[in-house]
């Protein structure tokens, strides 16, 4: 290396620098010692920056620029260069020259493997930089610092019975809390640390402003849309592109003290440990080094998953309560001792060699039938309606004390700028009417088409899914003949055909799933939408509308459609040449509950599944693929560099969302559904930590100040759930057809089994049966079907009314946000005003002072000068 080339302190071209191999010039990486700064070097030796530099991987080779971004290029190891390769090169090397035009500062380190030449470029935003992108980002800036809020409500309550609470823990290195304002430089002094210029803007900080230059530099012609870091990637120009994390995440052999771990080691051992699930989540310590979004999300979900544990409790109860009460069910005991009394119509055609079969055949279906369709269904279902309303209502009071106390509460929606993907794109330029910039634009009217497809889209694979659930109909009929056929399998045919069918169904489902989601995205690309927001909103309303209707609509037809448009013997109605499915005797709201818990637990148990298998499974194959020596130590880049592409938080919040649903909308099935979201819950925390820390790459920190679209789409779920549960207990459950018969007939419901079964027509079948409806001898529904049916149509409005009534008091009642925290927040707005106002009516008076000064000045002088001259004009 030329002398020119040595370090000195001052930034050195890429290109000039000269790719060394780093096992070459590990005797030249320098870590300054506190006896080796310089006087000159601007670094507090008794600043938190001085103990940084120990770890000398996230650092320049100088010791004390640090490394806010990595990007990493693969070069082939003994093979012919190919044609593209020369363009590869010449694109990467106009991008490293835009960076530095853009004043960042890179250095590269080169790791040859077994098989491949892996160049880290490193790069580090100078102090000028920093400020003049942290001012146009709006990005805070600490004044002061003040105690950091700790408690919370569970806390409380625990601590006022006396009750030693299990779930806190003393997690260190808390980070201080701050009044802040955005940045301005022209006020850098009065901001808290201003001379410290390493580590005045935190790590997420940094890393933000480094990846907004790398999205907006380009590598080519911006009409060709050559521009930014992620075109680069997707084009493997680059191979990756990251942040580093602050140092591994696995604590000292040796004794330490927890006061000297990394902040990725604290967060790994205190939340991200299977033994920590019961504890509080550090989210004070998640904010730190995640930033504002990912934080926010991790509160949500700790907050949803605290709210189930009681809606989990009540639904234990209302199963118990099952269990205990189904040996006083009167019409099981009917079923069960009515031996042949009850000879049952064929559930399929007797020309296809369907048999004859009795109500004593289906005695256990009908038990079990009974545990979830009880009188206390019905109060769960109001519960839970309830529960699903102020469990939203008390989250918007947690989000705004999380935002305050997070600095992001006056987080202003301001005019975003356009997507780097729409920026790259966009046919033409014109001037912003809000700011006066010109910037890329596309037209508007050119998007509406491409909507309209993506909506046909959308429309078709749902017509598609539709496709795939009457094939599982049909799947379910045609397995269950075969069945009730054999006197053996008989009393359990609807289990097996339904249990089969919705694991069929589940399979149909995941990969449906899988596929719209990738279309999906693809549409939102190709429709153009100029901001992040307004892409990540489109992207969510398309996913989950498809969502909803591939996971829901089985569910919806036994719920409200099967058995209710069956017909009766001789008057059948047929599909495809076959029956329509009937209810057995115990009801549809069983079959309902099987196909729920199928579902909803196996769609949870493939997603964790994926999240430990999946992960691991990348990471392997990625080592494979690059295949770094382990028998040398490695540098902090080099193991990120290991570790798989972080994904983002749209999964995660699907999957909540849709169990969410799961939970609300059909609950009256399955009253065991939030017992089973919490054990997952519990589970999906301490998996989504683990990826989060120590198996993905660290993420690029954004700001939120709520969770954002998602809110609205769990807000419509609560009330789609309140009408919901009131048609299933209406139309689904046996509860209001024994209820009015109870007050019509016989309160003890003897004779009941007997009252719902009609009488075939006769000279409709070979031998007389009896079939479950409310009909007469000639197939027409009795009086007491028209009664039902007005009872039926009075619960759902009165249901509806009352529960929608209550939660709307609920709404008025509690405050979105809490009375000690708007009055805190008043009481600082007011404190700035007041400051702020004083200071400029100081300087008014002072300013009307001085010039009252020179006033009087310049009267006295004048009047001095009268004063003696009159005399002598006297005289």
């Amino acid at each position: 290396m030329s002398e020119n080339n040595k370090l000195n302190g001052t930034t050195l071209p890429l290109e000039d620098y000269g790719a060394t191999s780093k096992r070459q010039s590990e005797d030249k990486i320098k870590i300054l010692d506190n006896d080796e700064l310089s006087p000159d070097s601007e670094f507090d030796v008794e600043s938190e920056s001085a103990r940084v530099t120990a770890s000398k991987d996230c650092f320049f080779r100088d010791g004390v620029r640090k490394t806010d971004f990595i990007l990493a290029y693969e070069e082939a190891l003994d093979k012919k260069p190919k044609a593209s390769e020369s363009r590869n090169t010449e694109w990467r090397e106009k991008f490293f020259k835009n960076l530095k035009k853009a004043g960042l500062e890179m250095e590269e380190e080169v790791l040859e493997s077994e098989r491949k030449i892996i160049n880290f470029v490193k790069i580090h935003a100078p102090w000028e930089v920093a400020c003049a992108y942290a001012e146009d980002l709006a990005l805070q800036a600490p004044l002061q610092a003040h105690q950091n809020p700790s408690d919370n409500y569970s806390e409380k309550i625990l601590s006022f019975f006396h009750i030693p609470n299990i779930m806190k823990q003393d997690v260190p290195n808390k980070p201080l809390d701050f009044y802040t304002c955005r940045f301005k430089k022209s006020k850098l002094d009065r901001f808290l640390g201003s001379d410290d210029h390493i580590s005045f803007f935190s790590n997420t900080q940094r890393s933000f402003i480094v990846w907004e230059i790398l999205c907006s530099a380009t590598y080519g012609k911006k009409k060709k849309a050559e521009v930014g870091v992620e075109r680069l990637l997707e084009e493997d120009i680059l191979t990756a592109a990251y942040n580093l994390h602050d140092g591994g995440y696995e604590l000292p052999r040796h004794s330490y003290d927890p006061e000297t771990l990394n902040k990725r080691q604290v967060l790994h051992h205190y939340w991200a440990r299977w033994g920590c699930w019961y504890k509080y989540q550090p989210l004070d310590h998640i904010r730190e080094y995640f930033g504002e979004k990912i934080g926010i999300y991790f509160a949500w979900l700790g907050f949803y998953t605290a709210w189930l544990l009681p809606a989990s409790i009540v639904g234990v109860l209302v199963f118990i309560y099952g269990c205990v009460t189904v040996g006083s069910n009167k019409p099981a005991s009917e079923i069960c001792d009515s031996g042949e009394s009850y000879k049952m119509c064929p559930l399929c055609d007797e020309d296809i060699g369907c048999e004859y079969w009795y109500l004593s055949d289906v005695c256990l279906f009908v038990r079990i039938a009974y545990l979830f369709d009880h009188p206390g269904t019905v109060f769960y279902a109001i519960f839970v309606s309830f529960w699903a309303v102020t469990f939203l209502e008390y989250w918007k009071r947690k989000n705004a004390s999380l935002a305050h106390h997070w600095d992001v509460l006056d987080l202003e929606d301001e005019e975003e700028r356009p997507r780097t993907e729409y920026a790259a794109k966009a046919p033409e330029w014109k001037e912003n009417p809000v700011t006066g910039i010109r910037e890329p634009y596309f037209n508007p009217r050119q998007r509406i088409p491409r909507i309209l497809s993506g909506m046909a889209v959308i429309v078709i694979m749902m017509f598609l899914v539709i496709i795939f659930i009457i094939a599982v109909i049909m799947y379910r009929v045609l397995v269950s003949i075969p069945l009730f056929e054999n006197k053996d399998l008989r009393p359990k045919a609807s289990i097996i055909a339904s249990l089969s069918a919705a694991i069929v169904n589940l399979i149909i489902i995941m990969a449906l799933g899988r596929v719209y989601e990738k279309l999906a995205l693809k549409l939102t690309q190709w429709e153009m939408h100029r901001t992040q927001s307004e892409f990540e909103d489109q992207l969510t309303f398309k996913v989950f509308i498809f969502q909803f209707v591939n996971f829901y609509s089985s569910i919806i037809y036994v719920a409200f459609f099967k058995g209710k448009f069956v017909g009766y013997p001789g008057h059948y109605n047929r599909f495809f040449g076959l029956r329509s499915e009937e209810c057995n005797n115990g009801g549809c709201l069983i079959e309902l509950a099987q196909q729920l818990a199928v579902i909803m637990i196996g769609k949870q148990m493939i997603n964790n599944a994926q999240e430990v298998i999946v992960p691991k499974a990348k990471s392997l194959w990625h080592r494979f693929r690059v295949k770094i020596d382990k028998s040398v130590p490695r540098m902090r880049w080099e193991d990120d560099f290991e570790l798989i592409e972080n994904e983002g938080l749209f999964q995660e919040y699907l999957e909540m969302v849709l169990q969410f649903g799961f939970i609300t909308i059909f609950v009256a099935a399955f009253p065991l559904a939030p017992l089973f979201a919490l054990l997952n819950n519990w589970v999906e925390i301490r998996l989504d930590a683990s990826k989060f820390v120590s198996e993905t790459r660290r993420p690029v920190a954004e700001r939120a100040k709520n969770i954002g679209v998602w809110y609205t789409i769990l807000d419509s779920l609560a009330q789609l759930a309140v009408i919901s549960n009131s048609f299933l207990i209406a139309f689904t459950s046996e509860f209001l057809p024994r209820l009015l018969y109870q007050y019509e007939y016989n309160w003890d419901l003897t004779g009941y089994t007997n009252f719902t079964l009609a009488q075939a027509p006769n000279g409709t079948l070979s031998q007389p049966c009896r079939y479950k409806a409310f009909r007469d001898e000639t197939g027409h529904y009795t009086i007491f079907y028209w009664r039902l049916m007005a009872i039926r149509l009075g619960f759902v409005i009165i249901f509806e009314h009352v529960v929608f009534g209550v939660c709307r008091l609920i709404d008025l009642l509690v405050p979105d946000v809490p009375e000690t925290l708007e009055l805190k927040i008043k009481r600082e707005r007011y404190l700035a005003k007041q400051a702020l106002a004083d200071t400029e009516t100081m300087m008014m008076m002072f300013d009307e002072f001085g010039e009252q000064l020179t006033k009087e000045g310049e009267e006295e002088e004048g009047a001095g000068d009268v004063s003696l001259k009159v005399p002598e004009t006297t005289t």
